[in-house]
Parts: C-alpha cells; structure tokens; sequence
C-alpha cells in the first residue's frame, strides 16, 4: 500500500495554487479539469479531445471535460500520483513510468524487448491495465480506459551497415533508457542515453555511430539524414496511457456521471486497441524511408532476436528487483503472461 500524503507535502508551483487549487465552481453542468502533459500536436492528444467530446455528447453537455494539454495547468509530471490523490486536479492522462519518484514499481510494468511479434501486444494488454488500475487505485485514482499507443517498428539507424548484435559490438548506440543501457551492455554493445533533442547532433558529430529508435517515425526527427542504414529488431512494448480520475473527484460524481465516464474511456480504449496493429502503416512508413534514401538491411536474426529478449528480460528483472516486493511480483505477472501466450 502507499504512503498517503498530507496537502503540506505537496510542492506546488505558484501557476498550481491559482489555477488549480481554486475550488470550481459547479453549476447544474459538471466540468472536470484534466491534465494531459503531451502536447496538443500527438496523437494521444486528439484521442483525449475526442474524449472529451463523448462525455459532452453521452450526457448532452451536463457533464463537460476541460483538456489542458503540454501541463498548461503548471502540474508538474513527477508529482501527478500526489496531485490526484488530493483532488487538486480532476482527471489526468497517466504514463506510469513518469512517477518512478513515488511508485518505482511502474517502471517494471512493461520493457523494450517484452515482445517478439506485434500481436503479443494486444494479448497481454489487458494484464497491464489490471496492473495499472490496481496500483493507482492505492493512490486513491480511478482508472476509466485510456489509450492504446500504437506499435511501432523498433530497429537501428546506423552510418554504417550494422544488421546483427555482432555488428553492433564495433558501434556505439544511442537509446532512450538505462534499461536499454543494461540491455546493450549485457550483450556486448556500448551504448548511452541520449535525450532525442539530441539525438541528430550526436550522430551527425559521431559521439554515436548508431541509434535505436522507433522505425516508423524515424522520418520525423529527420534520421535519414545523419544514418544511411536501417534494420528491424523488434515491435515497440508501448505501455498504455490510462484516462486517471481522482477519487475525491470520482465520489462527488452521480452513478450516471460516473457511467458515462466509464463508458467514453472504453470507446476510447477499443478504437485506439482496434489501431494499434497496423502492418499496412509500418509497410507505408518504410516505404517512405527508403524513398528517402534509406538503405533497408536484413532484419536482426531471430537468433539475435532471442539474445537481446533475453538481455532485456534480466535487465528487465533488475530494475522490478530494485521497486521492492510490488515492483518483483509485477514483473513476475507480466513475464508470465507473456510466456504463457508464446506456448
């Protein structure tokens, strides 16, 4: 169970005392206020408005969902769990690696490398939102749906070809974690965390000469061109992003109120699952990649494929080791599940 923290405990910036602290005024209608860090430009972002606008239209406008994306609140992402528990804020969108301060054990919901085939995805989903409903829950947080990310492909951009672990070993790789550095590191490769602002100017002055990123929107942060090469290792884990209700909030609602919430986040959740395996969109992406110049290689080997899983499995199991019992015993789940479907 968690610690509940008094209101004195909670380090609010002078933009939270006012916009959020000050207590709404309800009429007739009922308006939440809901936090969302991603800006207004993602994906995730649109599927939060279009939330908002189910709820507006299931209840004909008496319950309203005012979004404010990119924190626009002054909340600060690290101190969410604390923010909800209160109830100085409604609803926000939750990403349980942004709070390894408070609940480390999130970080060992879900790990790079955790899947082989996109599909696995899908399969064991539903044992992570059990997971995230149950640990927000001890943090006085109703979970109502959220969003499915999609699965993107996984590989390395390199300047050279690189298409094996063995290749990989004469490189240094940029990734995103130090999970992944525990990864890489277990399998022979040097590799660091660097943060993606960087990412371009890293590989273009040669601190790195490969980077592990998500294929499928490569194009986007302008890869091709500072790396000629490209191949395949493994689909994206893409740990879902759940719609949280403080429960100060959640028991001031009526059961209809509370319905309608319940029932948009399930929309919501459905439509971005039924998205989120695209094999016609990671083939258009890659097409697009090499009519960008891009030399696609040779995907890893399944040899290779079946080491790196295996890496990051123990690395994996190093960090739910480090949460405490919670933290073990949600690795254990997931792991399970995963393998149970591989049978």
């Amino acid at each position: 169970m968690k610690v509940m923290f008094s209101k004195a405990l909670i380090v609010c910036s002078s933009s939270l005392a006012l916009s959020v602290l000050t207590a709404t005024a309800y009429s007739a209608d009922k308006v939440l206020k809901f936090h969302s860090g991603y800006a207004e430009s993602r994906p995730e972002a649109g599927f939060v408005n279009e939330f908002a606008e189910l709820v507006s239209k299931m209840s004909d406008g008496a319950l309203q969902i005012d979004v404010y994306h990119a924190g626009s609140l002054g909340l600060k992402e690290p101190d969410m769990l604390r923010i909800l528990q209160q109830g100085a804020v409604d609803m926000a969108l939750l990403y349980g690696e942004y709070y390894s301060r408070d609940a480390p054990e999130l970080s060992a919901v879900y790990a790079q490398g955790a899947i082989k085939e996109a599909e696995e995805h899908l399969e064991v989903l539903p044992t992570i939102r059990d997971i995230y409903a149950q640990e927000y829950a001890d943090w006085g947080i109703k979970t109502i749906g959220g969003v499915v990310s999609p699965v993107f492909d996984v590989g390395v951009h390199c300047k050279q070809p690189a298409s094996s672990i063995e290749d990989l070993k004469e490189r240094k790789v940029r990734v995103w974690s130090a999970h992944l550095v525990d990864t890489f590191t277990r399998l022979g490769v040097s590799a660091q965390v660097i943060p993606q602002n960087d990412m371009y100017m890293a590989l273009q002055t040669g601190v790195v000469d490969c980077a592990y990123y998500l294929s499928t929107v490569a194009e986007t942060v302008s890869l091709n061109e500072v790396t000629d090469f490209e191949s395949y290792i493994h689909p994206w884990a893409a740990a879902p992003a759940m719609f949280g209700v403080s429960m100060k909030t959640w028991e001031t609602l009526s059961e209809e109120q509370q319905q309608t919430l319940q029932e948009a986040g399930q929309e919501i959740w459905e439509k971005t699952r039924a998205l989120a395996v695209d094999p016609q969109r990671e083939a258009k992406a890659r097409e697009n990649r090499e009519s960008l110049g891009i030399t696609m290689l040779e995907p890893f080997s399944d040899s290779d494929v079946e080491q790196f899983q295996s890496a990051a499995f123990q690395a994996w199991e190093t960090i739910a080791k480090r949460a405490g019992e919670d933290g073990l015993s949600i690795f254990n789940e997931v792991t399970h599940k995963i393998q149970e479907n591989n049978q």
